[in-house]
């Protein structure tokens, strides 16, 4: 064989050697690419629509509303709270606050003639009923005559009340004790009641209900006495 025919067919089989190595490296790269897993996105990248895992877009908040200055106590526009049990506004040991003391304009103060037969003195029997809310009475009223002679201010006998609740619609009396004009004459002409509730300045007259006449006293002292508040019995 000649020298030139020897370099030709050297030439091509190094040829077709090249040809193979880089056919089997396409065929392994391929393989290669087909069997690796896409990279994970990057950190802080955004997720795509439908595609959340958390079923956004499906579901609705557990939080309470947040929009347009939602109410951030967990209750909702119905009042109520998280556990579902409805709220009342404004309760609580402020708004059904201590007992006020019974007032004078709260009261329906009347009077009438308590006098048993043949007692020696007369007596007359005031009562407090309560028309407003509950309230709280203690002590002695104050309790002063009108008389033909200028005002006789009663003398309080006995312990004085304990506190307590007069409610509503409910009423409580005391007795005015007072000596029967049995003397023959004259005497000193009551012409009116005035009756303050205790703890108050305000007063009201009534009719005095019991006898027209005192006896005409030395001066030594009012013969007018006045029980605590109970004295007379109490009703409904």
């Amino acid at each position: 064989m000649s020298g030139n025919r020897r370099k030709a067919l050297l030439v091509s089989a190094a040829l077709v050697g090249a040809m193979l190595m880089t056919a089997c490296q396409d065929t392994d790269s391929g393989n290669a690419a087909k069997g690796s897993s896409p990279a994970p996105p990057a950190a802080g990248a955004a997720t795509p629509p439908g595609s959340a895992s958390n079923g956004a877009g499906t579901g609705t908040s557990t939080g309470g509303n947040q929009s347009g200055g939602g109410n951030s106590t967990g209750k909702d526009s119905a009042g109520k709270s998280s556990s579902g049990q409805t709220t009342t506004a404004g309760t609580g040991a402020g708004d059904n606050g201590s007992i006020g003391k019974c007032r004078t304009d709260d009261l329906k103060i009347t009077a009438m003639d308590s006098t048993i037969g043949g007692d020696a003195n007369g007596t007359v029997a005031v009562t407090f009923k309560n028309i407003g809310h509950n309230c709280t009475m203690s002590g002695f009223a104050g309790v002063d005559l009108e008389t033909s002679q200028g005002p006789l201010s009663a003398k309080r006998t006995g312990q004085p009340a304990d506190a307590f609740t007069l409610k509503s619609d409910k009423s409580v009396s005391f007795g005015i004790n007072y000596p029967t004009n049995d003397s023959g004459g004259s005497g000193v002409r009551i012409t009116g009641l005035k009756v303050t509730p205790p703890g108050e300045t305000k007063s009201v007259t009534l009719r005095w209900p019991g006898a027209a006449t005192l006896a005409v006293t030395d001066g030594s002292g009012s013969p007018i006495n006045v029980g605590p508040i109970g004295s007379a019995g109490q009703g409904g």
